[in-house]
């Protein structure tokens, strides 16, 4: 039975932020700076993470977040700013001595040494009793999936296995975070794409922290509790997977997290029930968005896969007159380049299914009446 006067989570915040005993976020970073001589790697950056999250910083080439990661791993120091790992500020505090570990894309495992001597050579670092290290070298094995593999070296795995021993090698001295610096980088799609949900399902079994740095979109989307998206060393947008794909706060988020279509317009009408856009191309009516008025210019984002194709003639609201100029199969979708009368050319996502009727009509409607609704976001 559902309790009426409940609150639904918000997805923008924190796993755990609202539960009794996580008042304190277990990472918290407070505007952070980091520069290289007049170069600003990071840019006044404040984030907090939840114990047992696993948190993605996605971002292109350059915009902050392997520095961003390295300071937390204290291979860097922040000019200025604070940065705080379970309530204790990490200041003056080297990479030993932080409850850290970091997996590197590169894995950088020893070649002449096992799989097994791989895994615990931290541990023989540390002096643990040899007793104790084989122990543990066993759970991680058992972990990973590798417990059969011990004796290997690392030139006979494969690279999805030469991920796992890099992983349990990160595990094993139970780091209270792990940061992890494009894990999947090195992998072929189908690796990658199979290893996301073992990485994942990883993470829940042993409810470590993870932040995981990583270029690509559907690595972040797949992995994540939450995502901040980076740019120029600062974080545009923080939320949910979902969150941030369908409402992108700017116009970078919107483009860089997927396929988008950016139809540049002004409201027409900003009314309390739904708001009307007036576009070059044409007109949307989509629901009311707070902090836009009447006159203001905007931008209207709207997903390929939000799009519906249809022959003849563009006669309701959302519905915008195109003609079919190019299509690309992808096995079980199809993309379809349009162009509008204004010149403006979009991407219509349609299912395989929908593409062998779509595809013989030069002229079409093209409806983004769902996308307004549930696949659009508006920015000022």
């Amino acid at each position: 039975m559902t309790d009426p006067g409940a609150k639904a989570a918000d997805p923008n915040l924190p796993l755990g932020a609202g539960d009794v005993g996580e008042t304190r976020p277990f990472v918290r970073l407070d505007r952070v700076v980091k520069r290289f001589g007049g170069f600003v790697a990071v840019n006044g950056v404040t984030l907090d993470i939840a114990r047992g999250e696993l948190f993605c910083l996605l971002g292109g080439s350059g915009c902050g977040k392997s520095t961003l990661l390295r300071m937390l791993a204290g291979f860097e120091h922040p000019d200025s700013g604070r940065i705080e790992i379970d309530g204790q500020t990490m200041a003056g505090v080297p990479a030993y001595a932080r409850p850290t570990n970091m997996m590197f894309q590169s894995y950088a495992l020893f070649p002449h040494m096992s799989v097994a001597r791989n895994v615990g050579y931290g541990l023989v670092r540390e002096g643990v009793a040899r007793a104790e290290i084989g122990q543990r070298v066993e759970e991680m094995l058992r972990l990973v999936r590798l417990e059969t593999f011990g004796d290997r070296r690392p030139h006979q795995l494969s690279g999805g296995q030469r991920q796992r021993v890099a992983l349990a090698r990160a595990l094993i001295k139970r780091p209270k975070l792990l940061l992890l610096d494009e894990p999947l980088g090195a992998l072929d799609a189908k690796l990658r794409e199979e290893t996301q949900f073992e990485l994942r399902a990883l993470q829940a079994r042993r409810g470590v922290t993870f932040i995981v740095v990583t270029h690509d979109q559907v690595e972040a989307m797949t992995l994540a509790s939450r995502i901040g998206v980076m740019e120029a060393g600062e974080i545009r947008q923080i939320g949910a997977p979902r969150a941030v794909y369908e409402q992108p706060q700017s116009r970078f988020v919107a483009g860089f997290l997927g396929s988008v279509n950016l139809f540049e317009g002004t409201v027409d009408v900003a009314a309390p029930d739904l708001m009307r856009i007036r576009t070059p191309g044409g007109g949307f009516v989509v629901p009311p968005a707070s902090g836009l008025s009447a006159r203001q210019p905007v931008a209207l984002a709207v997903r390929p896969e939000k799009m519906r194709i249809a022959a003849g003639a563009a006669q309701a609201d959302n519905a915008l007159q195109a003609v079919v100029e190019e299509r690309a199969y992808l096995g079980d979708r199809t993309m379809f380049k349009l162009r509008l009368n204004d010149g403006t050319v979009l991407k219509v996502l349609s299912a395989a299914a929908e593409a062998g009727v779509l595809a013989v009509e030069p002229e079409a409607a093209v409806d983004g009446g769902g996308a307004a609704a549930d696949g659009g976001g508006l920015t000022a």
